[in-house]
């Protein structure tokens, strides 16, 4: 038994006999399988014998012993058939091998001889190899057990890693394949139901060592199975799954094509090797900039300080009336801005409570994949795919955390959707931009009979009559509607708890106009703050104390010129359906940039 590990001169061999004949036998030839990948459908590698190399591939008909493990990087083969070839215009060959067997799985690293008197005698440094024949006469197993004790424990961690392909190389019509990817998102278990039944849906996001991403989606029973599996930053080998054409209506991962795994799919979590790490990629918006993106399907990453987070909130779904829970959380950035993110299902329960827990730390939180919407202006919230990942270890992060804790905290901070600049490198939506007049809205009654749609007016407050309801009382958590409680205080329905103070906030109507028409207008609390100028607790203190300085208040709001962003829907009333419009955003008139305005319109008009 000798203690070997390539064949000495293995490679000269080869050389020396290009094309061995069928009836003369093929000398003992071990190499080692070094830099293993696939190249379109085969597989190539280079061949070492410890003092030379050299290129070669596999048959195709061989791929599977690679995808089953049977032959491994950095493991030993014995070449059974072959043939060398010569490259055209170049000075090298390359080896086809049509036949091999597996000596040795893989070793911990390349071995390397250098040229000594002591490897001219042959001796040199591996394992302990059988003779072909004994080889023939033993299991697999007993081979590897006995392999598995001459190994030096370096080596039988790699014997767990597995060829791998890269994700750009999958295809649909591609059939065994395993790729080894980082879960860089996680998205939420779904419920479903149609014509066949219910079930649930969830998906995850994959990302290779080279920074490919693929969407995997799993249903009913494969959902089931590997939803607790799937855990957010490890690693996996996953295999068996099927590709199909990615739809992108539905998916925004930048890949063409997209992933199903079933319930006999195989999904293995990398433990015993050093594991690849593609981190979570960001394209960070800031807060003052996320205008443009309002009811955009393009989803966002934002970064923030969180300033403020609310109690959790029981929201019933239309579709279903199914209770979902919600929470809000408030964040701000250099910009000196702030938004509210509305965190749904586990997102508010789960990572909404950690932050609620340490909400006097002033966490920093980076999140991927936001909706942006119009509610008060601008807001963000999540969908089934976002991620949140409380005090990152990003630069964006440290340098945020450190701003705040130096000045940015001190700083009176704005909502983002409230006096939009009009200016266009400022990156928000501008309220010079969709303009009408409020004739517009009175000539085409139908508009917003499908879903709301929004625009933008100058107008002013002509009136806002001070015998209407002009607030109703709030919970101070959640800011919804509370009743008296018969103990006494307040009890709200959301947070489902009794309070012994509330707040009032403002829901009123005002009649808006400009040179063309007039609309009643519906305004609610941010909104209707910015125009009376003051809180609907300061306004009520002001009536029941002094009354006339009341009516003077709300007098005071009138006849001053503002630019409101509105939506307009459809409502029935009485069998009959009336447009409803409400201001979404508020912002007082710059005289100067509404003149640059003016003057581009007249340049509009002099050129058609």
């Amino acid at each position: 038994m000798a203690k070997l590990g390539p064949t000495p001169d293995a490679i000269s061999t080869l050389l020396a006999n290009p094309s061995p004949g069928r009836s003369s036998p093929i000398p003992e030839i071990v190499v080692q399988v070094v830099d293993l990948n696939l190249k379109g459908s085969r597989y190539m590698f280079t061949a070492s014998d410890g003092k030379m190399r050299l290129k070669a591939t596999l048959n195709s008909t061989m791929s599977s012993d690679v995808i089953s493990g049977k032959i491994q990087n950095l493991g030993l083969i014995r070449v059974l058939d072959y043939t060398v070839n010569d490259i055209p215009n170049k000075p090298e060959k390359y080896m086809i091998v049509t036949n091999c067997e597996m000596v040795s799985p893989a070793l911990a690293m390349e071995i390397k001889s250098e040229v000594s008197e002591d490897e001219v005698k042959g001796e040199q440094v591996g394992i302990i190899l059988k003779p072909k024949h004994e080889m023939v006469t033993k299991s697999a197993a007993q081979i590897m057990h006995e392999q598995n004790a001459n190994m030096a424990p370096a080596a039988r961690m790699a014997m767990t890693r597995r060829v791998h392909h890269p994700i750009v190389s999958l295809n649909p019509y591609q059939g065994n394949w395993t790729i080894k990817v980082r879960v860089t998102n996680k998205g939420t278990m779904r419920t479903y139901s149609n014509a066949r039944g219910q079930g649930c849906v969830f998906n995850v996001e994959l990302t290779d060592e080279d920074g490919t991403e693929i969407r995997a989606t799993m249903f009913n029973e494969a959902a089931k199975k590997f939803y607790e599996k799937f855990q957010l930053g490890k690693v996996y080998y996953v295999s068996k799954g099927a590709l199909k054409v990615a739809n992108k209506k539905f998916s925004t991962v930048k890949n063409d094509y997209e992933m199903t795994l079933n319930e006999n799919s195989e999904v293995d979590e990398v433990s015993n090797e050093e594991a690849f790490v593609p981190e979570t990629k960001f394209d960070f918006i800031p807060i003052d900039m996320l205008g443009p993106h309002v009811n955009s399907k393009v989803l966002v990453d934002v970064i923030g300080v969180v300033t403020n987070v609310s109690p959790t909130m029981s929201i019933r779904r239309k579709s279903d009336n199914e209770n979902i829970p919600k929470r809000d959380i408030t964040i701000a950035d250099e910009s000196k801005k702030v938004v509210v993110v509305s965190l749904w299902n586990d997102l508010a329960t789960g990572v909404g409570q950690e932050l609620l827990d340490i909400a006097d730390q002033s966490p920093v939180v980076a999140i991927k994949s936001l909706k942006v919407g119009d509610y008060q202006g601008v807001s963000l919230s999540t969908v089934s795919r976002s991620s949140i990942f409380v005090n990152p270890d990003l630069p964006e992060a440290h340098r945020l955390k450190s701003w705040y804790d130096s000045e940015g905290k001190e700083v009176s901070m704005a909502p983002v959707g409230s006096g939009m600049s009009p200016s266009a490198n400022s990156g928000a939506w501008s309220m010079y931009s969709d303009r009408i007049s409020l004739s517009y809205l009175k000539d085409n009654p139908s508009l917003g009979e499908d879903k709301p749609v929004f625009f933008i007016v100058k107008a002013y407050i002509s009136s806002i009559k001070p015998d209407q309801t002009l607030w109703y009382r709030a919970c101070k958590m959640c800011n919804k509607k509370v009743t008296e409680s018969l103990d006494g205080g307040f009890w709200c329905e959301g947070c489902q708890k009794n309070a012994e103070e509330c707040s009032l906030r403002y829901i009123l109507v005002a009649r808006a106009m400009d040179a063309t028409s007039e609309v009643y207008l519906s305004v609610f609390n941010n909104e209707a703050e910015r125009i009376i100028g003051c809180s609907a607790d300061e306004l009520d203190k002001l009536r029941s104390e002094e009354h006339n300085l009341y009516e003077v208040k709300l007098k005071q709001a009138t006849w001053v010129p503002h630019l409101f962003r509105v939506s307009v829907s459809q409502n029935e009333y009485n069998n009959e359906k009336r447009q409803r419009i409400t201001a979404r955003a508020a912002a007082p008139l710059d005289f100067a940039a509404e003149s640059k305005f003016l003057l581009e319109e007249i340049s509009k008009m002099k050129a058609s």
